[in-house]
């Protein structure tokens, strides 16, 4: 059989590499010895031959630190950079959800302080028929009319009078067993007498359908009007209680004025249905409307 390798005892390289190798290992052991002797017979000169060995190996475990350190900050830092990449997109995703939330506070406040205004407004008037909510107007139609989700099984019946907390909506015309219709003050069918705040001048309201008012004096002369002037109803006719607000005069005209009503449609959320002021009132307010 044929040796896979030259054997030591006729391979002179092999026997030069097996007595360094011998001379290492005896050099190795006697060093050891000495240094134990050494540690134990004098241990100040020992510890300074530690303190040489540290000087000696110093450099080279310092470099071997500093590459370890670099590798490990390239391995952390881009475990952090996807990290960071990770968490801006957590953080902006909570974001979005904190502002939808705030938006959410911010919609249910109004909203309770509306209802907190209507209720009080309703403590404060015992003959309230119904509450409701304002769930639709109209906007862009030349009739400007407003859902209310309370009907005729709450108490509501045709030609009520319907006010929010800042003041007149308008009047009941039609009346379903859950919901009803208004005719807001804006309506070019809807008339209310009533006066000016300043002076208690007596007026008439009349709606432009477009979202305004027409106000005009009852006797004719100078234009009693400024801006920012406020009307109330007066209670002529029987329907609409006194002293309830119904616009501001924007702008004025050659003998009267154009007004914004103080109840926006397309703001209140609730309304109040109330019994008219004279309950005769109601068969005029249910006549049918003439055509104009």
């Amino acid at each position: 059989m044929v040796a896979s390798g030259p054997r030591p005892g006729w391979s002179r390289r092999a026997q030069y590499g097996l007595f360094f190798g011998f001379v290492a290992t005896v050099a190795t052991i006697v060093i050891g010895l000495l240094m134990l002797i050494l540690s134990l017979a004098a241990p100040q000169s020992y510890a300074a031959v530690r303190g040489f060995a540290l000087d000696v190996t110093a450099p080279a475990t310092n470099a071997l630190s500093e590459v370890a350190t670099t590798v490990t900050g390239l391995v952390s830092g881009a475990g952090d950079y996807w990290n960071a990449a990770g968490q801006n997109a957590e953080l902006k995703a909570e974001r979005r959800a904190l502002m939808r939330r705030m938006i959410e506070a911010k919609a249910i406040l109004l909203e309770n302080q509306e209802l907190k205004r209507a209720l009080a407004l309703r403590e404060r008037d015992r003959k309230t028929v119904a509450t409701g909510r304002v769930v639709g107007s109209s906007f862009t139609s030349p009739r400007r009319f407003a859902i209310l989700s309370v009907g005729t099984s709450d108490g509501v019946a045709v030609g009520m009078p319907v006010r929010a907390a800042d003041g007149l909506v308008g009047r009941v015309i039609d009346a379903g067993a859950f919901a009803s219709r208004v005719l807001l003050v804006s309506d070019r069918a809807n008339i209310v007498p009533a006066r000016l705040v300043r002076g208690g001048l007596p007026v008439i309201a009349t709606g432009r359908g477009d979202g305004t008012i027409d106000v005009r004096p009852l006797e004719v002369g100078r234009n009693p009007f400024r801006k920012n002037d406020i009307i109330v109803t007066s209670g002529t006719g029987g329907l609409y209680p006194p002293l309830w607000p119904i616009a501001r005069i924007v702008r004025l005209d050659d003998d009267g004025a154009i007004a914004v009503p103080l109840a926006d449609p397309g703001k209140v959320r609730f309304a109040l249905v109330e019994p008219p002021f004279e309950p005769a009132a109601i068969a005029e307010a249910t006549r049918p409307e003439e055509p104009r």
